[in-house]
């Protein structure tokens, strides 16, 4: 039996039952109605979502939204993450807006500038400069029940009044320091990754790079090429496959300007093979062995000496952290100037390190990479809703939300790339354009006539954080490994549990009667 005939046919099938599914809940749409005024929308941050959801505003001839960025230009994490090597696992040409495809990639899987620049020219091709409000950064953003609007507060005291919020902060927007003795008091330079220190020349010094998550593996490689000794300090071991990246060649960028057909299907196929990939994410599954079989065999080919091999094969599912994409991480860690270091950093001294056997390595720099405060959704913005809850109150045990977007007492408030709406094996700029979807939807029930706020109803809310949960057992995100998809109590907070269509589906027809509709007291 072929490759394609083993992985499409259940993905078939569970696509016939999702549309049977679909069949059996007609009604669920809004039916169509004359639009009031548009509210006064509040956008949140500029990376992928905000840009995304200010794009689809000006489509739809809304123009009275403000974007907010504490940052002095837009990109998000693309702005922020600068460290060398810094690119995307996913596919040029599948990383992009469906509505502003670009043809002139240069590139496969393309670099962090490119990505840079690629919203950038979406906030100019849209003209969205006159709505961007950079360098301001927002402090708290307060339901006002008598008024039912937001009224959002700056960390320099200045305050808004907005009819909704969107917030686009995503999932990867503040720096994790791990919480290691003596790090403060180290005598060299220190700098985390998503703050790369430019300035600073690693040319024969001793680094260490604590630890070795996605964006260690792009970094590691050129920085051991610079430096006299570099240790890779690794408390659990990554799966790791191929990266195929290839740069497009003029004939390549020519036929994909020219025949933009052509680039549909490219993005289709890519979309469609990485959609198939979520069969691995189910742990004991055929396929997530056969995943692991493959991750084995590439290890083998880029690791000869057995000794290192044994310190880099992971000891849980495929998966259950995130899969990385390198070509040149494992050669690396095979230099001569390399070493891998596996015990336990006991402290840091102002000197070096100290791992708990007692061995000292003497360092230079220190460059941290362990990643970011990714179940915080929201942090550090005070949020108060309906009758002064607090959301950060509400998520001590874990983030949820409906759908990743709307939150029960919190009316005229959605999220953007929100809780368990991260992928283990597809793009993230699906995920939020459907989101995007829900949420214009969702504007037109507030310009309706007499509506005032729109709020999700709680027993909607816990319905669906149960259906969630319940779809998240048997897979790999639970098989006891530790990561940023989880909280430390151990809740999947960050992925979805589905193949990306079905979230596709259940966003375009969510159920109506799941919604609350605030109206305008008539005299």
């Amino acid at each position: 039996m072929q490759r394609g005939q083993i992985m499409t046919s259940p993905l078939v099938e569970r696509i016939q039952t999702i549309a049977r599914s679909a069949r059996s809940r007609g009604g669920d749409t809004v039916a169509p109605h004359e639009l009031g005024p548009a509210p006064r929308i509040a956008i949140i941050g500029a990376g992928f979502s905000g840009i995304g959801m200010a794009i689809r505003l000006t489509q739809q001839g809304i123009e009275s939204f403000t974007v907010f960025e504490k940052a002095a230009e837009v990109g998000g994490v693309w702005r922020d993450n600068t460290y060398p090597g810094a690119g995307c696992d996913v596919p040029s040409h599948l990383y992009s807006y469906s509505f502003e495809r670009r043809a002139d990639w240069t590139r496969k899987f393309p670099k962090q500038p490119e990505i840079l620049d690629y919203l950038g020219h979406c906030v100019r091709t849209y003209h969205l400069e006159p709505h961007l409000r950079l360098g301001v950064e927002i402090a708290s953003a307060e339901w006002d029940d008598d008024e039912s609007r937001w009224h959002l507060t700056t960390v320099d005291g200045h305050r808004h009044v907005f009819d909704m919020v969107v917030f686009g902060l995503g999932q990867l927007n503040r720096p994790h320091w791990p919480e290691i003795e003596g790090l403060d008091s180290f005598g060299g330079t220190v700098f985390h990754s998503a703050r790369w220190n430019h300035d600073h020349d690693l040319t024969g010094e001793r680094v260490a790079v604590i630890g070795n998550g996605a964006s260690a593996v792009q970094f590691v490689p050129p920085v051991a090429e610079q430096a006299g000794q570099l240790y890779q300090f690794q408390r659990s071991a990554n799966w790791l496959m191929p990266k195929p990246d290839v740069v497009f060649s003029d004939r390549a960028k020519m036929l994909f300007r020219r025949l933009p057909l052509w680039e549909r299907i490219v993005r289709t196929e890519i979309y469609l093979t990485f959609e198939l990939r979520f069969l691995a994410m189910r742990n004991g599954s055929k396929a997530n062995k056969m995943a692991r079989d493959a991750g084995l065999e590439f290890l083998a080919e880029q690791v000869p000496d057995p000794e290192l091999r044994a310190k880099l094969t992971p000891d849980y599912p495929v998966g259950c952290k995130r899969i990385l994409i390198s070509d040149d991480y494992l050669p690396a860690l095979c230099r001569d100037n390399v070493e891998v270091v596996t015990d336990p950093i006991a402290r840091i001294e102002p000197d070096g390190v100290i791992t708990t056997d007692g061995t000292h390595r003497p360092v230079d720099t220190i460059v941290v990479a362990t990643g970011f405060e990714a179940t915080d959704f929201l942090s550090p913005i005070d949020i108060v809703g309906r009758h002064g809850r607090r959301l950060h109150d509400e998520w001590k045990a874990g983030a949820s939300a409906y759908e990743g977007v709307a939150v029960s007492g919190y009316p005229n408030l959605f999220i953007l790339y929100g809780p368990n709406t991260n992928l283990g094996h597809n793009t993230i700029i699906f995920m939020i354009e459907a989101q995007i979807r829900f949420v214009l939807a969702c504007i037109d029930r507030l310009r309706e006539p007499g509506v005032e706020w729109i709020d999700v109803r709680p027993e909607a809310a816990a319905r669906y954080d149960d259906d969630l949960q319940q779809a998240l057992v048997g897979t790999v995100w639970e098989a006891g490994c530790d990561s940023w998809y989880k909280t430390a109590e151990g809740k999947v907070t960050n992925n979805w549990p589905k193949f990306t269509f079905q979230y596709w589906w259940e966003t375009r027809h969510h159920r109506v009667a799941d919604f609350e509709l605030g109206r305008a007291l008539t005299p």
